[in-house]
């Protein structure tokens, strides 16, 4: 599983992130709100100003206090891990 630091100390599955884009346009303000009212939003932002979100296969929302091309970078860069095998 391949892990990916979004801030903070906060990790996300890089394999489940389906979008990174900025919260700046209406849809994405509604798609946090839907989010929050669903129990699917993760603010990982810490009280900051939200950069980034990151939208998952599962539907959870994931806020991020920083900007989109950072966080697409730490993907980038993040290395591949082995599955572990039972």
């Amino acid at each position: 599983m391949k892990l990916v630091n979004i801030g903070f100390g906060n990790m996300v599955s890089a394999q489940r992130v389906v979008a990174i884009v900025s919260p700046d346009s209406a849809p994405v303000k509604r798609l946090g709100q839907e989010a929050r009212e669903r129990g699917v939003l993760i603010d990982a932002s810490f009280g900051r100003k939200t950069r980034s979100v990151l939208v998952t296969d599962s539907g959870h929302v994931i806020w991020s206090s920083l900007p989109p091309e950072q966080v697409s970078a730490r993907f980038q860069e993040a290395p591949e891990t082995e599955e572990e095998t039972p």
